[in-house]
């Protein structure tokens, strides 16, 4: 005999990545279950954090102080609130050429060229969910900065900006600071999204992120908040309990090209998003990172721009790692309702 249930666990389709989730809504209820109750902290202080003691690191590529930009100079103003430092250990490297290479042929390789700045916030502990829209307006500002002048260098196909919070999002250091890593390749989700958006547009002569942003903003049930400018939401095909994109609602591609005062919305965007985030779950680990079209020279005027925030609500096991089938506890229609009420 079929027990009867009051939800049942379904098999949602992701449009664009064309991936299929599972969202098994019985096993995880409220949202104490997704708390980790001692979430394991880095051990630094503020004596032995490198990011405390800047002037230790190498020269900075960028400065901001309290929404404006400084000049670069041998000493760093005292009065900094944001600044922008070469990565003292690269995954990549500004490489003169990429050399690629065959071995066997059948294995191909080329140089890792490319660079890798942090992003770091002056302030030790405080993080974006307890910003104020000033501070988070001035980290979109110095995203933007950075973008639009590593987009000049050699090799520079792709740029992601991330950001990891916490020992289980994979973060080294406890101080707040995010990561941008230059390539000249395109990772294999992003260019995913962008084949299958073009194809979705060449059938239907729409972008398929502004139909999905209709819909939502129609329906309501996945809708975190919303501005005149951007939208939060919990993802139809949620990849992770309490996932949230943050997307414009007019067709944008390219993030470098925002506005200011499509910053200024975004920043609010962004803090709401967190806050919410950071009160619900009492400060979960998380990772977040932009997805934009790729500055390689082609036209992607069919994607559309967006910043994906993935709370670690859960540790991949057997069937994840198998299958490559993400399973979320909680339907994303009653996350966003439990995140609209904080």
């Amino acid at each position: 005999m079929i027990k009867k249930r009051k939800s049942f666990s379904e098999l949602r389709f992701d449009l664009v990545s064309k991936d299929w989730v599972l969202i098994a809504a019985e096993r995880g209820q409220r949202p104490g279950a997704f708390r980790i109750k001692k979430r394991k902290k880095i051990k630094a202080t503020k004596s032995t954090c490198p990011f405390c003691h800047i002037e230790t690191q190498k020269k900075p590529t960028l400065i901001f102080s309290h929404g404006k930009k400084m000049p670069i100079t041998e000493n760093i103003p005292k009065d900094w609130t944001t600044i922008v430092i070469p990565n003292k250990y690269p995954a990549v490297f500004p490489y003169p050429e990429l050399k690629e290479q065959i071995q066997g042929k059948l294995y191909k390789k080329i140089l890792a060229a490319g660079f890798h700045e942090v992003v770091v916030t002056r302030d030790h502990e405080k993080q974006i969910a307890q910003f104020n829209s000033v501070q988070t307006k001035e980290l979109m500002d110095v995203y933007q900065e950075r973008y639009l002048s590593l987009m000049k260098e050699k090799f520079v196909n792709y740029i992601s900006i991330f950001h990891n919070h916490g020992l289980e999002a994979g973060a080294s250091l406890s101080h707040p600071h995010s990561q941008i890593i230059t390539t000249p390749l395109i990772d294999s989700d992003l260019t995913r999204a962008i084949l299958n958006s073009n194809k979705y547009f060449n059938l239907r002569k729409k972008c398929i992120y502004c139909q999905m942003g209709k819909w939502e903003m129609k329906k309501k049930e996945r809708i975190v908040f919303e501005n005149k400018d951007f939208l939060v939401l919990c993802p139809f095909a949620s990849k992770s309990a309490f996932q949230m994109i943050i997307s414009p609602k007019k067709h944008l591609p390219y993030f470098e090209k925002i506005t200011e005062k499509e910053k200024w919305s975004l920043a609010e965007a962004f803090r709401v998003a967190f806050s919410k985030l950071y009160k619900t779950l009492h400060d979960p680990a998380y990772n977040f990172y932009l997805h934009t079209a790729p500055c390689d020279g082609k036209k992607h005027e069919h994607y559309h721009w967006h910043w994906t925030i993935l709370p670690k609500t859960a540790t991949w096991a057997g069937f994840e790692i198998g299958t490559r089938m993400e399973i979320s506890t909680i339907a994303p229609e009653k996350a966003a309702t439990i995140l609209r009420k904080i």
